[in-house]
């Protein structure tokens, strides 16, 4: 039970390391999950993920301490519990963000972070379906290609330039404003997973191990430096040996709480719960930001679109079917198709906001049924001021960390949600929607300022991007540096979406992977 390296967490990253620090026949690779195997049909039937959000199957299933900025409402952060991680378990929609947010972090001290540094990495991961461009890669594990298109995703683009905004055919290239069509991690109608792109192709390589329901419960510590993770193995709890380093792939979530459990973090977090300080490291939990998204929801009579009722319900089976035999038609959608990035303020140097339009009704993460069909459409804020946080809500390993987003907690976050409501609101308005009969279920009569911000305390929750709690620096906060080592601990680095200094401007997926290519390097030189 000793290996060089030790990866805890198979998700969007751990997947990646395991694949390009194995490579290397000469050191000995264990990728540590906590959940099982990725055989579910719902993770590779893209629409399953509408089944597996709103449920505890091959899902974290978190839920957050309550929010005064929601109304005193708990909210709800899925993730992935299982070979693939969240990737097995989210919207399958590639963005990079915002070319400018990755030279943000080079401004904040994070050297070689740039987006010209950063976009060989994304290039190296990418096959996307246009081919190699100077943008895009066409040789890489992961498939980048088009997402179905339904009738409805096709009216609401148009529906977006009738009300004044530029269509973009490609988010991820020179510019990102605009409206258009996603471009998703699905290949031939099913799920592109970082577990199906990047570990199921190595898989027999005799110096990888990967263990499935392997709960790590924390570091193993010898002094200052990181030398082997304490886990519980198929109800087994085992000591396995690290010689070179403990890699934490955990997620934003996940990292600082096995930090925290090692008794690496601030002494306030850590002194309530009777963990001993090992290395005090203030900034490990702080920091967390996600994207705060509200979701206009309508009822349809027009049983094309996902949903149940006793017309369409040989419509829908009809489409099982038809998915079963060729893997095609709207059992092979993401459900997201289409969206796009805007600015609320046209002064503004970026977009501030994206939406995502859903061919069905998604009301509380699917947790909330409604009989018959419908549509929606989210609006999230892309970078938020309001900060939360991550922390113990006890010293068992096996109790779930305390979230606090802290969302809507700065005023600027409410009047930008408020601005994108209006906006999205006024698309789905258009001419071009109106074939579909769309009702409004929550706002059809509330105009206000008022009416609407309390109609968004009431809806407002996470789109599942958080980011931040283990963040890159050189700050006293600082939890890594540029290479993703944690400040003063030797042997350990944290390479997944908790080292972002800030959120970026977009979905989270592509970003962590590209961490991951970046971080692997550095690990495999070293």
């Amino acid at each position: 039970m000793e290996f060089d390296y030790i990866i805890v967490g198979a998700g969007s990253a751990g997947c990646v390391l395991a694949n390009r620090l194995s490579a290397d026949p000469d050191v000995r690779v264990c990728l540590l999950e906590a959940g099982p195997e990725d055989s579910s049909p719902l993770i590779h039937m893209p629409v399953g993920v509408a089944a597996i959000v709103p449920t505890r199957h091959v899902n974290w299933a978190f839920k957050t301490i309550a929010q005064p900025g929601l109304s005193d409402r708990i909210g709800y952060q899925p993730r992935g519990k299982v070979l693939g991680g969240s990737s097995s378990i989210n919207g399958m929609i590639y963005i990079r963000g915002h070319q400018s947010d990755f030279d943000d972090w080079q401004a904040l001290g994070n050297d070689g972070w740039s987006f010209a540094d950063v976009l060989p990495y994304f290039r190296k991961s990418e096959m996307h379906h246009s081919g190699s461009t100077e943008l895009h890669g066409g040789d890489g594990e992961l498939y980048v290609g088009k997402a179905h298109r339904h009738a409805a995703t096709e009216a609401f683009v148009q529906a977006a330039l009738s009300a004044g905004h530029r269509f973009n055919p490609d988010f991820n290239g020179e510019q990102q404003e605009g409206v258009g069509y996603y471009d998703v991690t699905i290949r031939n109608g099913r799920r592109w997973s970082t577990a199906t792109a990047f570990l199921k192709p190595i898989r027999e390589r005799s110096n990888l191990t990967v263990m499935t329901g392997a709960h790590a419960e924390r570091i193993v510590l010898r002094g200052k430096k990181a030398v082997g993770v304490q886990a519980l193995i198929q109800g087994v709890q085992v000591q396995l040996k690290a010689r070179k380093e403990v890699l934490l792939a955990a997620g934003a979530f996940g990292s600082p709480h096995l930090l925290m459990l090692s008794g690496i973090g601030p002494e306030a977090e850590l002194k309530p719960q009777g963990i001993t300080v090992q290395h005090e490291l203030p900034g490990v939990g702080q920091n967390l930001q996600d994207h705060p998204d509200v979701v206009l929801c309508y009822k349809s009579q027009d049983t094309s679109l996902l949903g149940v009722s006793i017309t369409g319900s040989p419509k829908m089976g009809k489409a099982l079917l038809d998915y079963i035999r060729k893997q095609k038609g709207p059992m092979s959608s993401n459900c997201a198709e289409g969206g796009g990035f805007l600015k609320t303020d046209p002064n503004l140097a970026r977009p501030d906001i994206q939406l995502h339009s859903v061919i069905g009704a998604v009301d509380d993460h699917n947790r909330k049924l409604h009989w018959g069909h419908g549509f929606s459409c989210h609006v999230c804020v892309l970078r938020p001021k309001s900060i939360g946080s991550v922390g113990l809500a006890s010293a068992n390993p096996h109790s779930a960390p305390r979230i606090d987003p802290n969302f809507l907690s700065h005023e600027d976050d409410v009047t930008t949600l408020l601005k994108g409501y209006r906006i999205a609101r006024e698309i789905v308005d258009q001419p071009a929607m109106a074939r579909f009969g769309l009702k409004d279920i929550y706002s059809k009569n509330l105009h206000s300022d008022e009416q609407l911000i309390e109609l968004l305390r009431k809806r407002t929750d996470s789109i599942y991007h958080p980011v931040g709690t283990c963040k890159m620096g050189q700050d006293e906060m600082a939890v890594v540096d540029s290479q993703l080592r944690v400040r003063g601990i030797e042997g350990l680095r944290v390479i997944d979406a908790s080292i972002m200094p800030t959120l970026v401007g977009g979905n989270t997926n592509a970003p962590t992977i590209m961490i991951a290519e970046r971080g692997a390097e550095w690990v495999a030189s070293s």
